[in-house]
């Protein structure tokens, strides 16, 4: 039976109000009572796109968590499903890290300590990106995606689970530490890299003959769409949509990359164009005022060939000594 969203039916997720409203409350004691202290300390203030950048991660969390994005993807499509994944994974973790000011990262996590050297070592590319790739193909076996379905408690994990691998898997792009991410070029391999891996179960999904989700297939179809096209699709959304999302950030970084370089290209050609003052420029004298008229003319004339020449004049050669 072809349903709509009508049919579903409105569903109640206060568990996901809670998470928002917490958040959006430690963001604004952070904004409101540790800001100005670390402002006090010298430190910079949370900038206008900080502010920007978690107002979209919130938003991006309650809007992939809530109704009805959360009961579609659960309950009916895995297309839907898979959009729900890319934001938890790539999207709502990248934007969260481009809100968190460093001294709010230290202040959190202080440096040296044991949570410290384990972000430092997960977040070397390396590591980071196996984390995040072994753990997109873990849950795309069937079992495991089937017992999530009939618990919620594991449900809730893998999600969290993906979140944290996501904050991971951007540590050496857009982290908070410095020290920890890559040069420009680096973070563009990096992300490619990152791009080829969910193609995997990607091309797995598309070209399936079988459900491969049995959860999925219900003769309840959500807007007619049959369960192997809805299949089909997730595939697509794995293989392209999360790919061509990488591929728009590392354009990104490129594009910003090579404009620096343009532009310390240009300031050394104007420093190799400008004129250098000739050897032969005679010198201008600075002269004190305090200095008497007779003194500042004495210093201030040029002398002429012909007193030059006059001044030679009036002295006698030296003469080469004799031998004894």
């Amino acid at each position: 039976m072809e349903l709509s969203l009508s049919d579903l039916g409105w569903q109640a997720h206060p568990e996901v109000w809670v998470l928002i409203v917490g958040l959006v409350g430690l963001a604004f004691y952070v904004a409101r009572v540790v800001q100005p202290k670390a402002v006090t300390a010298g430190f910079d203030p949370i900038s206008r796109s900080q502010k920007i950048w978690f107002l979209l991660a919130a938003a991006g969390l309650w809007a992939a968590s809530d109704w009805p994005v959360h009961d579609v993807a659960e309950e009916y499509l895995y297309f839907v499903h898979m959009f729900q994944h890319m934001f938890i994974s790539m999207l709502v973790p990248a934007m969260f890290l481009l809100a968190t000011p460093r001294w709010l990262f230290e202040l959190l996590v202080p440096e040296g300590g044991r949570t410290y050297r384990f972000l430092a070592t997960g977040s070397k590319p390396l590591v980071a990106g196996i984390v995040f790739n072994v753990l997109t193909m873990v849950l795309h076996w069937a079992q495991l995606v089937q017992w999530s379905f009939e618990s919620g408690p594991l449900h809730f994990g893998l999600h969290l689970l993906i979140f944290a691998s996501g904050l991971l898997m951007w540590m050496p792009v857009i982290g908070p530490v410095e020290a920890w991410r890559l040069p420009p070029i680096g973070q563009c391999i990096y992300l490619f890299a990152m791009s080829i891996m969910p193609t995997v179960p990607g091309g797995w999904l598309v070209f399936a003959e079988d459900v491969v989700y049995r959860h999925y297939d219900t003769t309840d179809r959500l807007f007619g769409v049959n369960v192997l096209t809805d299949q089909q699709m997730a595939g697509v959304v794995m293989k392209l949509v999360g790919g061509f999302f990488l591929w728009a950030v590392i354009v990104a970084i490129f594009g910003r990359w090579a404009a620096k370089e343009a532009e310390i290209d240009e300031a050394a050609r104007k420093a190799r164009r400008r004129p250098v003052p000739s050897a032969t420029e005679a010198p201008t004298l600075d002269l004190d005022p305090s200095l008497d008229e007779a003194t500042g003319r004495a210093l201030g004339e040029a002398l002429t060939f012909e007193q030059v020449a006059d001044e030679f004049s009036k002295t006698t050669a030296p003469t080469e000594p004799t031998g004894s």
